[in-house]
């Protein structure tokens, strides 16, 4: 991606052009374009491993998953992002130009590193609440056995549930799918050294 080096906001319409021909991912913020860091083998690995047994749950049940190269539209924040994980009930309604975007997600999944957790548990989460179909957010630890899930109970209400051992279970609420925390991280490596 070539950006000069003076400019600083860009239209939503120059970001998807950017973002087109860039090699790289970037969200855009209100006018800022902004680089997505890379991730680890173990986000890697929970993004993979919840996907895999969600995508199976689903195929009987009018929900479909997408994962990481599909780009979110959050209107009312003028913010483009690359959720790790989206669950759209029904139809996705698609964001112009093309099938790059969507803006109906259901169900959000992130896995959480130390550059970007404060993002994800603040901001970004009150800019997934403004979605009107979101009802359901999930944050996964990559550092230690830990999901938190959201589920949406009424307007402006949200309810947490922690799991925080492998024996616990996670259940959603919008769609028909469980996953013990031992099953998610079973691939993941905490020592440091990996």
């Amino acid at each position: 991606m070539t950006v000069a080096a003076d400019k600083q906001i860009y239209t939503p319409e120059e970001y998807l052009k950017l973002e087109e021909e860039s090699e790289e991912k970037h969200e855009y913020r209100n006018g800022e374009i902004v680089l997505m860091t890379g991730g680890t083998t173990n986000h890697n690995r929970l993004v993979l491993e919840f996907c895999t047994y969600l995508n199976f749950a689903l195929r009987e049940q009018n929900a479909e998953v997408f994962v990481g190269d599909v780009r979110l539209w959050i209107p009312r924040y003028r913010e483009y992002t690359y959720p790790d994980i989206m669950v759209v009930e029904g139809q996705p309604v698609y964001h112009p130009p093309g099938t790059t975007t969507i803006t109906n997600p259901t169900i959000i999944v992130e896995v959480l590193s130390k550059s970007t957790q404060a993002r994800d548990r603040g901001d970004k989460f009150r800019f997934y609440r403004s979605i009107p179909n979101f009802k359901e957010y999930i944050l996964i630890d990559q550092y230690s056995v830990l999901v938190e899930h959201f589920v949406k109970t009424a307007d402006h209400q949200w309810m947490l549930t922690e799991y925080e051992t492998k024996e616990n279970k996670l259940s959603l609420n919008s769609v028909d799918f469980e996953i013990s925390l031992d099953e998610l991280y079973k691939r993941v490596n905490f020592d440091k050294k990996v």
